[in-house]
């Protein structure tokens, strides 16, 4: 039995209020989309059963490289990270797994893995750290890390990344996530197609550590903490890896890290088709990689990457098994709630895109009808699944509205009070 941070009586207490108005919804909903056609009921088990992890350091408050401005009783280490993303997943029934991040979540493996066990939690892919420095590494990664021109530093960024699959199949992980921050700020400063192969050259060391059933997950970022050039830049180096490594490698799509405008859902569509989608970082941005709530800035391109991963799950994709998280810097909001409303929206996503008719859109897409294709997602998409997403949390025991119940169980005032107060940071996402 889990072992959960917010009264039962609380959840019942909140939900009683709400259950008539839910069923009134249910039910007229399910109307509504019987005349099209659609199952409620085959869409609300559907959704149940999707779900995504949440970050470990995102339960922290961020900031930029400005400044932080740390919240009220923030996590002091990662049991007390468990402890918050726990009532994540009490209150939404959304997020059963956690994503650590070595070396901040460092800790012995069978603590971790009884901490998870007893608040129902498991643990989904491990995040190695190269693009800063921790206390008393030998190397700098300054200039770099699995592309540094110093061997030396190259084999301590290879040996994190070793030390991060030992750590994760102590505690159930089966992925590795590697992103690193190795680029440019000035033209000439480094040499494109060496620091490349430097690269590939590293990743293969770390390839060959896998368990053959893990995946090696590489992520593309188009700039910063590196301006001038990146390592890894974009969907195609990215792919390019993922292929030159082997069949355990496959990329990582992370929704901030694109230019503006970029078309988010052909990539998508693209690493499907050649069976090298691993999985999501779900966020969202206005400008760049801004690590902003999903869905807050373009909740419609959202539900259009849904719309590709729903077309793929209904034909049986070759390879179509992502992974899904949150990876988000909660500046200005209670991380809580700002995971609580992410997990929400992305379950909206993937349900307003169930609700997609697929024989109409392909007929439409084979006539050359653009009118027509364009609003079959649009009503897919202005369709409000509201009360298809709470009657699936209420009965996985979860909560008809996450937030109100979370501000009524006072849980952040509970913990403000048993964690001692951060001091003000200076710059640094984290």
């Amino acid at each position: 039995m889990a072992e959960f941070k917010i009264a039962a009586d609380v959840i019942a207490a909140e939900n009683d209020k709400r259950a008539g108005a839910l069923r009134e919804d249910y039910d007229a909903l399910g109307a509504n989309l019987a005349r099209r056609g659609i199952d409620i009921e085959a869409v609300t088990a559907k959704v149940a059963k999707f779900f995504v992890a949440v970050p470990s350091w995102g339960v922290g408050t961020g900031g930029t490289r400005f400044a932080r401005f740390p919240g009220t009783g923030e996590p002091r280490g990662i049991f007390d990270k468990l402890d918050d993303c726990s009532v994540i997943h009490q209150l939404t029934r959304a997020t059963p797994n956690v994503s650590l991040h070595i070396p901040w979540d460092k800790a012995d493996p069978k603590e971790l893995k009884a901490k998870g066990d007893a608040l129902g939690l498991g643990f989904d892919a491990m995040n190695s750290n190269t693009f800063s420095d921790a206390p008393g590494q030998a190397h700098s990664y300054k200039y770099g890390s699995l592309s540094h021109t110093d061997a030396a530093t190259r084999a301590q960024a290879v040996e994190h990344n070793l030390e991060c699959i030992e750590i994760g199949k102590a505690i159930g992980s089966k992925a590795l996530t590697v992103w690193v921050g190795d680029g440019s700020n000035f033209p000439g400063q480094s040499n494109f197609t060496k620091a490349f192969e430097r690269y590939l050259a590293a990743m293969a060391e770390i390839y060959k550590a896998l368990p053959d059933d893990w995946k090696l997950f590489s992520e593309h970022k188009m700039y910063e903490p590196a301006f001038y050039s990146t390592v890894v830049q974009d969907w195609g180096t990215n792919y390019l890896i993922a292929q030159t490594l082997g069949p355990k490698a496959q990329c990582l799509v992370d929704l901030g890290h694109h230019a503006p405008n970029t078309n988010i859902e052909m990539i998508v569509a693209r690493l499907i088709q050649f069976g090298k989608l691993g999985g999501f970082h779900f966020n969202d941005s206005k400008y760049g990689d801004d690590d902003l709530d999903a869905g807050a800035i373009e909740p419609y391109r959202l539900f259009l990457v849904f719309n590709e991963l729903v077309d793929a799950e209904e034909r049986g994709a070759r390879g179509f098994h992502p992974a899904h998280m949150i990876d988000q810097s909660h500046n200005v909001t209670d991380p809580i709630e700002s995971l609580i409303n992410s997990a929400n929206e992305i379950r909206r996503a993937y349900a307003q895109a169930l609700l997609v008719d697929r024989k109409a859109l392909e007929s439409y897409q084979d006539g050359n009808d653009a009118l027509m294709a364009t609003e079959t997602l649009k009503r897919a998409y202005r369709t409000d699944v509201e009360p298809i997403l709470a009657e699936a949390r209420r009965r996985a025991g979860g909560t008809i509205d996450p937030v109100a119940a979370y501000r009524a169980s006072g849980y952040r005032k509970k913990v403000a009070a048993e964690r001692p107060a951060s001091a003000a940071g200076g710059g640094g996402i984290i």
